[in-house]
């Protein structure tokens, strides 16, 4: 059993031999990055241009009027208060 768990978390894949396929490879690994970052780059864009449309159409609506109930004012602040546990 341990030594099923020593081969399956020691696997180190190598690069191949041949010239050739050592540059194919690198060039396969940097397009997948390449493809990767592109595909990052147009979700944030996507999410930033939802934004921005969200922030126009909300902005574009009336404001709410207030409650005939509710007083509005300025208010401030008597006395600090006590800091951490009552401690001055």
């Amino acid at each position: 059993m341990t030594f099923f768990f020593r081969r399956m978390f020691s696997y180190c894949p190598s690069k191949p031999r041949h010239p050739l396929m050592r540059v194919l490879v690198g060039l396969l690994g940097l397009a997948l990055l390449l493809v990767l970052v592109a595909f990052g780059l147009v979700i944030g864009l996507g999410m930033l241009l939802f934004a921005a449309v969200r922030r126009l159409v909300n902005s574009a609506r009336t404001p709410a009027t207030p409650r005939e109930d509710v007083i509005e004012g300025e208010f401030t602040r008597v006395r600090d208060p006590a800091g951490p546990l009552g401690l001055r």
